[in-house]
């Protein structure tokens, strides 16, 4: 528990002297330890906060100097036949511990006006990871060699083996270090062309060279930018019931990987993705940034309930705490969305200062264009809406005369509609006999906007003239019918046009568009129609979901060119007042007046289609900022949006409150303005935890366990490092590189820790199993996608095209909501590397999905390695993995003319392990070549643990 006690003058006001009870010794901890849990200011459970002296008086659960009326002694003491009643879980309070109370309230049940008594976190601010950084000067160990001390990282990591009583492991070979260090820094394996020369240049500088080109290669922004969408929890399609794809995300994919091969300072990095809009307002490289805010799962569907809607409004702005929070800070501060962090000391005020800086950010698409883009924009499309404003003015003039005239009008006009109004569970229309092949029947006016122009039909029916004639529009009799209709897969079966003319009201079709087309079997006297939209009346009350003709002609034909009116609406009283209004208005309009109305709508459509033909700046899906019109938020007791707690503003995080300077914005403080502040605070100098973080995550994907293991989580419940030390000389390095990562990336590369080779040890293995301590250079298994590409590259297939909208390996429909099936078969245009792949939530794909790729529903800051027989069963017969096997053999073949198994042999180890065969080797693979053929024998290669694992 926590006891924050304003600076009190006198220590005798914090004593009740008189009776010897010690609020702040004796009272306070049995409130901290039994009571404000579930009653304290930010959640009032009961109704009840016990935390301050305002509380002690509002709530009146104590009255001072009588024991004997305090109903807080009531709650927490036995009677003789019950239990306490409080507290309800936990351990009850000690005879000692009521009798403390008692004797404080009999004293008069003094309570320090400052003094707030709170749950205490199971760590404080003194906590490691949020102590300020302190440059380490490394340690001077004996024994240590010449080689180990070259390099500061060396010299912490070799400290820690000694005190363990291990030594680190010898060199790695060339061919392994080559592999490793490509790998790590692009994804992708060395060419045995690369591989050959680096072994065989002797010079103490190579393996520098290589790193410095590795970093320069477009590749590793391909491969770092990568790991950051995975912690940024990139996906695009918005997940949820609807989880449709999102087509205009991938430029921020794009720019990940754009500011990892510039070696963007990561501190600009931070600032671009919470506030890249006004930073580099009007400059789309730097603008998309912000898509971080909202590339996270997002709910869509919408409700239409108030209290629903500030749920899922609060669940929006929690996903972008929680990925800020986690990515820059290691915080999980979402934790303390409902009360104080259980474990960290994170306020439940601090979770809602994000909030509030968070407050106008919205997902959606905004349009993002370079200040000359906007310019000649605006010059070409200013004039026009001037003009279609003027001509939208003229009309609405015109028009507003004639209706008050028809106003004026109305009960001659409405003389004429003698028929009672549509009606959606049926409606009728007779007519004189007449001969019809071809009925059609032609929408004007629909009973709801909100649909669309889609409307339902449940049974169109067509009678003959003869007395007790059949309906001749069914579809068993021989009628057809066409109409438009929502396209999708099974969509036909539940809502097709055939829906309305197979005598089941029970069914009904859904037509897009205005007509519906129906041919009788035979050419047929008739003289009635019906039908309707809703016969059992099962959508009336919910006209978003249902809408029906209001206004309609209907037609005949015998030959389906020559067409006769039989029956319209005119004659009935309109649906609605909007229909009465049309309807009064072309009943008064005049010949000169609709001339005068015709010429204005050209020119206005004319104007509105030269509007939007000017090509206007892209929509991209970086996020939409608008604060709400008074934005002033509050803390959700229990994080509930129905009870609004203490105002809270903008503000830095009081976690960091003794060791940054901090913010703190007005409530009137614009939306971009509190984004940016929360941007800057984050990349401070003083901030101990952004560069902790940063350089934990890149000795993470370095070595595959971070110097803390848990890389998103610095907090009481993350791991502890295992070198604090090291950890902090890597975070100064952040700043004194000045935030640019590929120094960093040097120096743990040319260390001798990430050099050394990774042969198991059992002496070394009883004491620390796992390397933790880095006595070997752990090994891996190749991650989801650089398994993908590899198996491209060394088949000869890889397309290298960077950027610009990904592929997708599976297919996709969407009706209402999303479906998404695996491709079986794959085209030149999914052989991009993997990073380019459309990563739709919920879809499974080939080895992506198989191999712990993550749907991103969550950040993914450290992967899962699983292995199971889905893996292998993937590997061996998967539709990729055959047709890279006959690619596979197919270069071979070209690159090696004569059949000559042994080259192919030779030539394919290099290709996939980066070296030549053994003895043993090449002769088996030569057999299993003339047995089963070269595709076999690349299959069984691309399916070797040497090939899938980096030593």
């Amino acid at each position: 528990m926590r006891i924050f006690v304003g600076f009190l003058t006198l220590l005798g006001a914090i004593r009740v002297a008189e009776s010897g009870v010690d609020f702040e010794r004796e009272v306070a901890p049995i409130f901290e330890a039994h009571c404000v849990r579930c009653h304290n200011e930010t959640n009032q459970q009961g109704e009840l906060s016990l935390s301050s002296a305002d509380d002690i008086e509002q709530f009146g659960y104590v009255i001072a100097d009588e024991p004997q009326h305090s109903y807080l002694l009531d709650m927490v003491r036995p009677t003789a036949a019950d239990p306490p009643r409080m507290p309800k879980e936990g351990e009850r309070l000690s005879k000692e511990q009521v009798a403390t109370l008692t004797r404080w309230i009999a004293a008069g049940a003094v309570w320090p006006k400052n003094a707030v008594v709170q749950e205490k976190s199971a760590a404080d601010k003194n906590f490691w990871s949020l102590k300020p950084v302190s440059k380490r000067e490394p340690p001077v160990t004996d024994g240590i060699s010449a080689a180990w001390t070259e390099n500061v990282i060396d010299r912490f990591v070799f400290a820690k083996l000694a005190k363990q009583g291990l030594e680190p492991n010898p060199p790695a070979d060339r061919r392994t270090l080559i592999r490793r260090a490509t790998y790590d820094l692009t994804g992708l394996p060395p060419t045995p062309e690369e591989v050959e020369a680096f072994v065989n240049v002797d010079s103490a500088g190579a393996y520098r060279a290589l790193v410095d080109r590795l970093l320069d290669s477009p590749r590793y922004g391909e491969r770092w930018g990568r790991h950051w969408l995975d912690v940024a929890r990139f996906g695009e399609s918005g997940g949820y019931e609807r989880n449709r794809i999102i087509d205009t995300l991938w430029p921020y994919r794009d720019y990940v990987i754009r500011s990892f091969n510039e070696d963007k300072p990561f501190d600009r990095f931070v600032i671009e993705q919470l506030a890249g809009d006004m930073v580099g307002k009007n400059d789309p490289e730097v603008e998309i940034g912000t898509a971080f805010l909202v590339c996270g799962p997002h709910d869509d569907v919408g409700n239409q309930d108030v209290k629903a809607q500030a749920v899922i409004r609060a669940n929006e702005i929690d996903d972008i705490v929680r990925a800020t929070s986690e990515a820059f800070l290691g915080l999980t501060v979402g934790c303390a969305r409902c009360h104080d962090h259980k474990f960290d000391p994170i306020e439940q005020k601090d979770y809602y200062r994000m909030v509030s800086a968070f407050g106008g950010v919205h997902h959606g698409e905004r349009p993002i264009a370079t200040s000359e883009q906007w310019e000649a924009y605006r010059r070409i499309s200013e004039p026009l809406a001037e003009r279609r404003k003027a001509l939208e003015a003229s009309e609405r003039e015109l028009r507003t005369v004639v209706e008050q005239r028809a106003e004026a009008n109305a009960e001659l006009h409405s003389q004429a509609w003698t028929r009672p109004t549509v009606d959606p569970a049926g409606t009728e229309e007779r007519f004189d006999a007449i001969d019809a092949k071809f009925v059609r029947l032609t929408v004007s006016g629909l009973t709801s906007r909100r649909s669309g122009k889609s409307f339902f039909l449940d049974e169109f029916e067509v009678y003959p003239v003869r007395d007790g004639g059949l309906n001749v529009a069914l579809s068993a009799n021989g009628a057809t019918a066409s109409a438009s209709t929502p396209k999708a897969e099974d969509f036909d079966e539940g809502y097709g046009i055939h829906r309305a003319f197979d005598g089941d009201i029970n069914t009904r079709a859904k037509i897009i568009g205005t007509q519906v087309l129906l041919e009788l079997a035979e050419v047929t006297a008739i003289e009635r129609v019906f039908f309707s939209s809703d016969r059992l009346g099962l959508l009336q009350k919910d006209y978003r979901k249902a809408s029906f003709p209001a206004e309609y002609q209907l037609e005949v034909s015998v030959d389906g060119r020559r067409w006769q009116t039989v029956a319209d609406t005119s004659g009935r009283t309109p649906f609605n007042n909007e229909f009465r209004a049309k309807r009064l208005f072309e009943a008064e309009i005049t010949p000169e007046e609709r001339s005068k109305l015709e010429k204005i709508r050209k020119r206005l459509v004319d104007t509105r289609r030269a509007l939007d033909d000017v090509e206007e700046p892209p929509l991209w899906y970086a996020g939409k900022f608008k604060l709400p019109e008074n934005p002033q938020f509050h803390v959700f007791l229990g994080g509930n949006p129905e009870r609004k707690g203490p105002p809270v503003r903008p503000a830095s995080l009081s976690v960091l409150s003794e060791v940054t300077d901090g913010f703190s914005l007005n409530g009137d403080a614009g939306e971009g303005e509190r984004r940016l502040a929360l941007a800057e605070w984050i990349v401070d100098a003083k901030n101990p935890l952004t560069p902790r973080v940063l350089a934990n995550r890149l000795w993470h994907y370095h070595f595959g366990t971070g110097i803390v293991a848990t890389p998103s989580d610095f907090g009481y419940m993350g791991d502890r490092p295992s070198h604090p030390e090291l950890l902090d000389w890597l975070a100064a390095e952040v700043h004194r590189h000045g935030w640019r990562l590929k120094p960093l990336h040097r120096q743990i590369m040319l260390s001798q820790t990430y050099r050394q080779a990774s042969t198991w040890r059992e002496d070394a293995a009883n004491v620390d199993s796992s390397s933790r301590l880095l006595w070997r250079f752990p090994p891996r298994r190749l991650s989801a996608e650089e398994l993908r590409d590899t198996m491209l590259q060394v088949a000869g297939k890889l397309d290298t095209t960077m950027g610009g909208p990904g592929f997708r390996l599976y297919r996709y429909t969407h009706d209402n909501v999303a479906t998404y099936y695996p491709l079986d078969e794959h085209g030149p245009e999914t052989y991009r590397r993997a990073v380019y792949h459309k990563n739709a939530r919920a879809a499974t794909v080939d080895l992506l999905s198989e191999f712990d790729c993550p749907e991103n529903a969550f950040a993914a800051p450290r992967r899962a390695a699983t292995t199971t027989p889905l893996q292998a069963l993937t590997m061996l017969n998967h539709g990729f993995t055959l047709d890279m096997s006959k690619f596979m053999a197919a270069r071979l073949r070209s690159e090696i003319a004569g059949g000559d198994a042994e080259a192919h042999v030779r030539r394919a180890f290099h290709l996939c392990y980066g070296r030549k065969p053994v003895e043993q080797e090449a002769t088996a693979a030569v057999t299993l070549i003339e047995k089963h053929g070269l595709s076999a024998f690349c299959r069984a290669l691309l399916n070797s643990t040497e090939m899938i694992h980096i030593d």
